[in-house]
């Protein structure tokens, strides 16, 4: 996926930024495909067999989600937008859109428009929206796929019809992280399971998944979220190795809250700045904590990575996705590939 295309004020799509991304830097693009999308068209045609979804919204870009989503009127505008946006301009780039609306209902970033009626509103969207690449993907002779992306809370999982937006969908993205972002809570960022202790045992990857199959949601359309990236708490008071204690705030050291990727986390060598790594049996997840410092951090790393991979296997999940590949230092995506399979002489 490229993320992320956004929605304007008026509740249609368009690109983030025309420089950055078509190269479009003075108002026109250098050709048919310039800035990023002329790398993604470079990318596809080393690959032939790569497909790229265009996905729009994300924390940044919500805001008019609930506006674009609120009449019929507003959703057919939309619907005919993301073609005119991302399809017509950019022949053959784009296999489909991914909805990263955050969040229905609640709102997400302070500032987003929220309603009530986000929830059965979000569904009217999507049906939208499949209709219009249908019928687009007819005149193209070309499948196009729509995914959403949705939080992995309870609080935000009651505010989507689930089972309606899976006869829509072809996958939904479950972004099983950031269970305790913005908190200064040393719990962890994406823990499998509940750990030991755990105060809120239902803030896991697989009561997230659990709650959406209960919910009406197939397995094979659930795609498990995963987190390149750490998270950090400061003032952290050194019983259980920090682990689910009271910090002060989001550390700024290491990346305040935002966190920072994985291959920063490695590059500075924890290890050698005074921090223990930890392992949770039970949430089967790492943390590092620093009692001389006080500092507490989530993380994921091969070994969590991979224990992840195997429940989506063993779930028969349609699939991973990840936040994002570019914090990576090669370590995590090699994690996820299968262990190969020993023949007996």
């Amino acid at each position: 996926m490229y993320a992320f295309g956004t929605v304007s004020a008026e509740g249609l799509a368009e690109l983030t930024d025309s420089c950055l991304d078509a190269g479009a830097c003075d108002g026109t693009a250098p050709g048919p495909f310039g800035g990023n999308f002329a790398q993604l068209a470079e990318l596809k045609r080393s690959n032939p067999q790569l497909r790229i979804l265009i996905s729009l919204g994300g924390w940044n870009g919500s805001k008019y989600f609930s506006a674009a989503a609120a009449t019929p009127l507003s959703r057919a505008r939309f619907a005919q937008s993301v073609v005119e946006a991302f399809f017509r301009p950019y022949p053959g780039l784009f296999d489909g859109v991914d909805v990263d609306w955050e969040f229905p209902v609640s709102g997400g970033r302070p500032g987003n428009l929220a309603h009530i009626e986000d929830r059965g509103n979000f569904t009217l969207l999507i049906a939208e929206l499949r209709r219009k690449l249908a019928g687009f993907s007819a005149l193209e002779r070309r499948s196009l796929e729509l995914t959403i992306a949705v939080s992995s809370t309870p609080d935000k999982i009651i505010n989507l019809e689930a089972a309606a937006l899976a006869r829509l969908v072809d996958r939904i993205n479950v972004m099983a992280y950031d269970y305790h972002a913005g908190s200064a809570f040393a719990g962890f960022n994406a823990p499998l399971f509940a750990g030991a202790g755990d105060p809120n045992p239902d803030l896991n990857v697989d009561a997230s998944v659990t709650a959406l199959i209960r919910s009406g949601v197939p397995p094979a359309k659930v795609t498990l979220g995963m987190a390149f990236y750490s998270r950090a708490v400061a003032g952290v008071p050194q019983e259980k190795g920090g682990l689910f204690q009271p910090g002060a705030t989001a550390s700024e050291e290491w990346g305040g809250s935002d966190g920072i990727d994985y291959r920063d986390l490695v590059a500075r060598r924890p290890e050698e700045q005074g921090f223990r790594r930890y392992w949770s049996d039970e949430a089967q997840v790492p943390w590092l904590y620093s009692a001389e410092r006080r500092l507490w951090i989530s993380y994921d790393d091969p070994l969590s990575i991979a224990c992840k991979a195997t429940y989506a296997r063993t779930h028969a999940l349609a699939g991973v996705v990840v936040w994002d590949l570019f914090a990576d230092d090669g370590s995590l995506l090699a994690a996820l590939r299968p262990p190969p399979v020993r023949r007996s002489e």
